[in-house]
């Protein structure tokens, strides 16, 4: 057996992991997280929302499935490098089309195998998310760290830009129309207006630059924001987009980042997460109907809710807003982390977590349905008021 080639892997404190390359050889940097899924790491790698962050995975054994034409959530591999313990010899499913390593190679992602991601873990989970990086090119602990430290953090980091599509695009409604809804792309995923689609829905997917008027021009009859990557303290434009959809009483749903952008257009907060939520098994009480689900997640920042602390329970009550009355519709048992807001005057809602998930649980799949209820009960309200 051919040797694999040396690599290491630095954190911003210090910490050094050696291994071997695995995917392309050379060097990246971004945010060390981990992801707690053990299975759907395709889904992970094609997900724009990890754009610029280095992804541990904690499931010792990647690759067993390969990869396949079907699967990936965008155009390409988003993660800024893959961190492994035991990559599969060979993948083997009826629907894989090729090996992952060869696919991170061919995409030029930059990763490292024969790690101990379960002390890499423990490490993320008692110091918390931080720089990383990953080289097979200089394999010298202290002259990558000292690269490490001048990359970008990920506190400020303005990105939907980045990873939001240049044109516009369509999704048809599956079988009979329904409803139209314009979908602000800050990273979104495809299985979003796939599953809209399900429902009737057809999706006009714009750009993150987009306005309100540009997306009301296409006949909508509804606002999605979708997830996407970076601090969603620095995303104005989507938070005053949200805010004039508020004042016109458009119909809004919002997942992950874009429930973090409606909750700054409600009036609140937001925060980092000491190391995030990432992975297929988040449990969320879901306070509308009782129901406790296991969830998908992939977010590092969170709602703050005035005058409750982070990791507090936040009181069940309608909170004052200058748009109404807003509830925590959602909240993570975990940590009490907010995982969802409800307007109570207007029509807008929101989750922190991924319904859509394709590899991952379908216990909240029926947010969607939820949207186009809120959808028809708008519409025959208009309807009307005009009559």
């Amino acid at each position: 057996m051919t040797r694999r080639r040396s690599a290491i892997l630095v954190l911003e404190d210090g910490r050094t992991f050696p291994g071997e390359a695995y995917g392309s050889v050379g060097e990246t940097f971004g945010e060390a997280v981990f992801n707690t899924g053990m299975t759907g790491y395709q889904e992970t790698l094609t997900d724009p929302s990890y754009h610029r962050q280095v992804v541990v995975q904690t499931a010792p054994h990647i690759g067993n499935t390969g990869v396949n034409g079907e699967d990936d959530e965008s155009g390409r591999i988003w993660v800024a490098g893959y961190v492994v313990r035991d990559p599969a010899r060979i993948g083997s499913n009826w629907r894989a089309t090729g090996g992952l390593e060869d696919r991170l190679a061919t995409e030029g992602v930059v990763g490292i195998s024969g790690v101990d991601t379960r002390a890499l873990t423990r490490h993320l989970r008692e110091r918390g998310a931080m720089r990383v990086g990953i080289s097979s090119v200089d394999t010298d602990p202290q002259s990558l760290l000292a690269r490490v430290r001048q990359a970008p953090q990920m506190v400020g980091a303005d990105l939907s830009a980045e990873v939001s599509t240049p044109e516009p695009y369509v999704v048809e409604a599956l079988g009979e129309h329904r409803f139209t809804v314009a979908a602000l792309d800050l990273g979104i995923k495809r299985n979003v207006p796939r599953r809209l689609a399900t429902r009737g829905v057809t999706t006009h997917v714009l750009p993150a630059s987009s306005s309100i008027d540009q997306m009301l021009a296409t006949g909508a009859d509804a606002i999605f924001l979708s997830p996407g990557p970076g601090d969603p303290a620095t995303a104005d434009a989507p938070v005053e987009l949200a805010r004039e959809a508020l004042r016109r009483e458009v119909p809004l749903f919002g997942i992950c980042f874009g429930s973090q952008i409606l909750g700054r257009a409600l009036g609140f907060g937001t925060y980092k997460l000491g190391y995030g939520h990432r992975g297929i098994n988040q449990p969320v009480l879901d306070r509308v109907t009782g129901k406790v689900e296991v969830t998908s997640h992939n977010h590092g920042f969170a709602v703050e809710v005035p005058g409750v602390g982070a990791g507090a329970v936040v009181p069940d009550q309608v909170i004052d807003t200058d748009f109404g009355g807003v509830r925590v519709s959602h909240v993570c048992l975990n940590d009490n982390v907010v995982e969802g807001l409800r307007a109570v005057d207007l029509p807008a809602f929101t989750v922190q977590y991924h319904p859509e998930a394709a590899a991952g649980p379908h216990d909240a799949d029926y947010l969607f349905d939820r949207f186009a209820d809120l959808i028809e009960g708008r519409t025959h309200s208009k309807g009307r008021s005009n009559a």
